[in-house]
């Protein structure tokens, strides 16, 4: 994406659409900035009340003007319930009309919000037309001729100065690229996707990143290491397994770290316990997780954050052969416990389990966070509005819940009774990979709980918000990207909590106002 920025409407150059934005009151449209030299081609649907300015109302207008032959009227609701959300989704919105239209360029004029800050503003409206802006169409043949353009160039009018708005524009830009890269990676095909190929990608992203290392370690290299549930979920493909770790030092004065491990099954289907039709047509993105983590990671080393962090990616297919694991064998795992097969299909647990392990042991985090699409009950717990959150430390739990309500990427905390524990107990070895339908995203947490010790840890079930059915606000059908801009924005409000940064130092290293959570004098897990 291109970007200008100016401060008057009157220095624009021509583009294919000049947006303005409008505030509701008394059920009629108000300017929500300063453009009133152009009501001469707008005020007529204002007068009629054929736009009055709802959330999210789109007004398309043809005039005969020299800089463009559209203005597109928005509308952004009453001011005083105005927030990032609503500026995300009325965008979105706007940006659907523009390539419907096959629209390349737009000038926009951005609403002036005494309820939010400048940044907040940008970061809303920014969003809601990067978000938006995405297609996936390499896996078209000859309709990809015909596929519907992205737009290309914004050219941003606000009472900014120019040169603050092109740096937060470029940053906004920089996390829904590492979005996108996400979304890319779930809806590429299984067959391309493969263990090998994350391992690649992170291979490519450590050469062009600063600060920035990967290692693979090989099947040889997990047999070493005993990684017995990662090898025993593997047993049935062609592919091997691997276990990916990148890792970015922003702040290497810190011996504070952040790991997070992302679930990378490439391909899911159930193994020996196999998924019945309409079950594993979208299992390819089972690796979500992964992806999640791959953009995660390409965000924070792109701006630069002083923090370190670790990503750590278990990756296989779960196939199906005559060498596939099988349900009722035990298997050992990194950390020395042996773990009963219930269900070939709760497999994601496993191979988290020996990257916890593993991680915990050779990193020593501040805190490790894992985050994979692990179980269909928490779609029935929550639906596609939030993922499950598990944890075991509080002064963490509230971070990143209050990290996904900054992002509308929103997480709701779930329990970890220990009374369901009982349910993983097994007769042959120290406890099984299922203990029942019921709660069944909680017990799953709980098994995974027993890998990771005294280390604050969270867990986010992502089953229900990775992959959509059909198109919803600014997210496209199917693969979301969900997580990257909540990973970003809690990591961002770590760097301000760990170099004790006042809000204008925080915006000098790349941190966003909103990283501070009025959490500050809360007990810090370390």
């Amino acid at each position: 994406m291109e970007f200008t920025a100016l401060e008057q409407l009157k220095n624009r150059k021509p583009s294919d659409v000049l947006v303005l934005p409008f505030f509701q009151k008394n059920k009629m449209g108000i300017e929500a900035a300063d453009f009133t030299e152009l009501s001469s081609s707008y005020s007529l649907p204002l007068t009629t009340k054929d736009f009055t300015a709802k959330e999210g109302e789109v007004l398309f207008l043809y005039c005969d003007q020299k800089q463009e032959k559209r203005i597109v009227l928005v509308g952004l609701g009453e001011e005083k319930k105005i927030s990032m959300e609503i500026l995300r989704r009325a965008f979105g919105a706007l940006l659907k009309g523009c390539l419907a239209r096959k629209l390349k360029s737009l000038t926009l004029v951005l609403p002036s919000i005494d309820a939010l800050d400048d940044n907040a503003t940008l970061r809303g409206t920014l969003e809601g037309i990067l978000l938006t802006n995405y297609g996936f169409t390499k896996l078209k043949g000859k309709s990809n001729e015909e596929a519907q353009g992205l737009l290309e160039k914004i050219a941003l009018i606000s009472r900014v100065k120019p040169s603050k708005a092109l740096a937060y524009a470029e940053k906004c830009s920089t996390i829904c690229k590492a979005v996108n890269l996400a979304r890319d990676l779930v809806n590429s095909n299984a067959d391309e996707i493969t263990p090998e190929y994350l391992a690649q990608v992170a291979l490519d992203l450590a050469k062009i990143l600063p600060n920035a290392q990967a290692h693979i370690l090989t099947k040889k290299e997990l047999e070493k290491e005993k990684m017995g549930l990662l090898l025993a979920v593997s047993r049935g493909s062609e592919h091997d397994p691997v276990l990916i770790t990148l890792t970015y030092h922003g702040d290497v004065k810190s011996t504070k770290q952040t790991v997070l491990i992302g679930k990378g099954v490439t391909y899911d289907t159930g193994g020996l316990n196999i998924k019945p039709t309409g079950g594993m047509e979208t299992m390819k993105c089972d690796m979500a997780g992964a992806a999640t983590s791959l953009g995660t990671f390409l965000a924070v080393a792109s701006l630069g954050l002083k923090v370190n962090l670790t990503v750590v990616i278990p990756s296989t297919e779960n196939a199906i052969s005559s060498k596939s694991y099988k349900p009722g064998d035990v298997y050992k795992s990194h950390s020395g416990k042996t773990v009963e097969i219930g269900n070939t299909d709760a497999e994601g647990r496993l191979i988290l389990a020996d990257a916890l392990s593993y991680a915990i042991k050779k990193f020593k985090p501040t805190c490790v966070i894992d985050i994979a699409t692990l179980t269909g009950a928490i779609d029935i717990a929550l639906g596609p509005e939030a993922s499950g959150l598990f944890c075991n430390e509080d002064a963490l739990a509230e971070e990143l819940y209050k990290a996904g309500e900054a992002t509308f990427e929103r997480v709701w905390r779930m329990p970890l009774y220990p009374e369901y524990r009982d349910q993983l107990k097994s007769d042959i070895a120290d406890l099984k990979n299922i203990g029942g339908r019921s709660a069944g995203s909680i017990k799953a947490a709980l098994f995974l709980k027993e890998f990771v010790g005294e280390t604050p840890w969270a867990h986010l079930d992502i089953a229900s918000t990775a992959y959509l059915g059909e198109n919803k606000r600014y997210h496209p059908k199917h693969a979301t990207g969900i997580g990257v801009r909540l990973f970003v924005e809690f990591l961002e409000g770590q760097q301000r909590l760990d170099l004790d940064l006042t809000p204008k130092e925080a915006k000098k290293h790349g941190a966003d106002e909103m990283g501070k959570h009025k959490s500050l004098k809360r007990k810090k897990y370390s």
